[in-house]
């Protein structure tokens, strides 16, 4: 199944969780040790993009649900970490993103027009 299958939803989904793992790269890569941050904060969204890229239906619920964790991590670090503001402002950002285009689908089909 290519990346450019399926609905917008569902792409923005996955380069939403493909941002985010690289953003926790460049974040926690340069750090003394970084194996335990790397497997805490970039494993969860790479695996959640291949399980998406798959097919996986649960993939965007649990994508949603991690999202919270991921904004919350961002807010908490942009304001008490002045040096690493502009990290958790993006991290934020995708965050948004993937609790956005993981409720979209759910939302079509609560508010969409309703077949006849």
């Amino acid at each position: 199944m290519s990346v450019f299958s399926g609905n917008l939803s569902r792409r923005v989904l996955i380069v939403a969780l493909i941002a985010l793992t690289g953003l926790y790269l460049m974040w926690f890569g340069a750090t003394p040790g970084p194996w335990v941050a790397l497997a805490v904060f970039a494993l969860p969204p790479a695996a959640l993009a291949m399980a998406a890229l798959r097919g996986w239906r649960l993939a965007g619920f649990w994508a949603g649900v991690l999202a919270l964790v991921w904004f919350s991590h961002g807010v908490m670090v942009a304001w008490t970490r002045g040096p690493e503001r502009l990290f958790a402002m993006v991290e934020i950002v995708l965050a948004l993103a993937v609790v956005f285009a993981a409720s979209i689908p759910g939302l079509r089909a609560r508010f969409g027009k309703k077949k006849v």
